[in-house]
């Protein structure tokens, strides 16, 4: 008769340096690897698209190299999320971490996306009740994450409408959060929201192109600088992204 004992429990090699160090490499290697075809790609193209060197003939054809350079950028934003979710899932994400200010990075964020809200004719405003301290983050993490949960604002948020940049200063935390006013998602769907490659069909990329990256990529910045990222949402009530970080003083 066969043994009935159960298996003995196999635990996970702990991570330690060598094996962070290895995946470095591999990345280091994966993104040279990927990005150097692409980059061939997209530059070509482009030259075709643009008929630098006279024209192409048929107008098909800078049709099919236009189709060709935005498949390109396409597959590029997807390799270069993939790489970066795998980088801050690592032990040493490489963030530099130091008093930074809020008010500076929301700024720049918003000039950044400038042509993008004008183009869905969105206003903005800063909320903020007293001077805002600096939060202690990286400062290349803190405008990542601006940036994205602001774009994403843009995106779901009916045209002529407003995002609000909410600042809230606790004694020991400052919360950032980005309100709109769109269609909102089940809170149901939220945790899920946030895991990568988990996403499936959901109120938030179904009217968008892409993989559903730029959440868990804000999800795991937030958590390597120490904070963390919320999302408070309802049907038909918009979305609220809450990035928490401890304060810098």
């Amino acid at each position: 008769m066969a043994s009935t004992a159960p298996l003995p429990a196999i635990n996970p090699a702990p991570r330690d340096a060598a094996t962070d160090d290895q995946k470095r490499s591999f990345l280091r290697l994966a993104s040279h690897e990927l990005r150097t075809p692409l980059n061939s790609i997209l530059g070509f193209s482009e030259i075709l698209a643009r008929e630098l060197y006279g024209p192409l003939g048929a107008p098909q054809y800078r049709e099919y190299a236009e189709i060709i350079q935005g498949s390109g950028r396409k597959l590029l934003k997807l390799v270069n999320q993939v790489l970066e979710i795998a980088r801050l899932d690592g032990a040493n994400p490489g963030l530099t971490i130091g008093a930074e200010s809020i008010e500076a990075a929301i700024e720049e964020t918003l000039a950044g996306l400038r042509d993008d809200l004008a183009a869905r004719g969105l206003a903005t405003r800063v909320i903020a009740d007293e001077p805002i301290p600096p939060a202690l983050c990286d400062p290349w993490g803190l405008r990542t994450v601006l940036g994205a949960l602001m774009h994403n604002a843009i995106v779901f948020s009916p045209e002529g409408g407003e995002i609000r940049v909410r600042v809230v200063v606790g004694p020991h935390k400052i919360n950032i959060q980005v309100e709109d006013d769109g269609e909102g998602v089940d809170p149901a769907e939220i945790p899920r929201l946030l895991r990568p490659f988990e996403q499936g069909e959901n109120a938030l990329i179904r009217r968008t192109e892409g993989a559903g990256l730029g959440l868990p990529i804000c999800e795991l910045t937030c958590q390597a600088m120490g904070g963390r990222l919320q999302l408070i949402s309802e049907p038909g009530q918009g979305l609220i992204a809450r990035v928490r970080l401890r304060r810098g003083n």
